[in-house]
């Protein structure tokens, strides 16, 4: 794998900044042999989101970009619609709250009462109703060209990153075609999806020609926020669950796993892929790659 470098940013319009101030601390420890080691570790600290004059959830957070993961949380949870009047998003770094206000009414006191906790990391909640709605969502048959697979693959996990400076962190990125757009990191992948999700709602980006690429496996909540969002392909460098590649048969999302070099594996719509590269002319990825697939 190549390593990491600064310019397989500059097609990104938000790509991770290891860098900032408040994401990473650097902890000095021993190793195998009891050498002194300093190394960073990731920061995670909690963020309370309300909805108007409602507290929603807590969720532990690297703490970046709060109103998009605010935003994106409540859309996916279907607290927020697209066509919602947000009249403002406050965030208080003090106190560690995000409030949304709308210009609309609401009151989700039954809906609170059915939390339902998930597989994921990170405190991953959804709703007792998560399924909710989803009956009625069918995704466009978008096609998909490998060629554009292997570029993401390629370019993503080159990308500096803060887990290629930390580790113990989630990745997804929102892509057009073979061009990434927006690398949102998080110790939960479902708030990078979240904060994903809240800057499509803020920027009103269209998600029928997106692909969203994650670094997690992909379960049953990762296949459903994909699809509620209206992305239809999703892509990872980890494996699937029986659950998750059962929703997206049913709701027409196109899944892929185990991406690593020339190698994926498509357990929902095959039909939708366009091999236009050929595998024997993608490098082979080390058995050692800087990325993990299984996080």
């Amino acid at each position: 794998m190549q390593l990491a470098r600064l310019e397989d940013t500059d097609e990104y319009l938000i790509a991770p900044d290891p860098s900032a101030a408040r994401l990473t601390r650097a902890v000095t420890g021993t190793d195998h042999t009891g050498a002194e080691v300093a190394t960073n570790v990731v920061e995670e600290r909690p963020l309370t989101i309300f909805l108007n004059a409602q507290e929603v959830v807590t969720a532990m957070t690297i703490g970046d970009y709060p109103d998009y993961l605010a935003l994106g949380f409540l859309r996916n949870q279907g607290m927020l619609s697209d066509d919602d009047d947000i009249t403002g998003v406050e965030y208080d770094e003090d106190l560690e709250t995000v409030i949304v206000r709308t210009a609309r009414k609401t009151d989700y006191e039954e809906k609170m009462r059915k939390k339902t906790r998930t597989s994921g990391c990170a405190v991953g909640t959804v709703f007792g109703d998560m399924m909710e709605g989803l009956q009625d969502v069918r995704l466009p048959a978008t096609s998909v060209r490998t060629s554009w697979l292997y570029a993401l693959s390629a370019r993503i996990n080159r990308t500096p990153s803060l887990y290629l400076e930390a580790g113990a962190i989630h990745g997804t990125v929102l892509c057009h075609e073979a061009r990434p757009l927006v690398y949102m990191e998080d110790v939960g992948r479902h708030n990078a999806v979240d904060k994903i999700a809240g800057w499509m709602l803020s920027e009103k980006v269209q998600a029928v020609d997106k692909l969203l690429y994650t670094t997690g496996r992909l379960t049953s909540e990762m296949v459903i926020k994909t699809a509620m969002m209206g992305i239809p392909v999703l892509a990872s460098r980890s494996g699937f669950t029986a659950w998750g590649v059962e929703i997206a048969r049913e709701v027409g999302l196109t899944l892929i796993g185990r991406m690593k070099g020339q190698r994926f594996i498509c357990l929902s719509g095959e039909d939708r892929l366009i091999r236009d590269a050929n595998p024997d002319d993608i490098a082979q990825e080390p058995r050692r790659a800087g990325r993990k697939g299984a996080m």
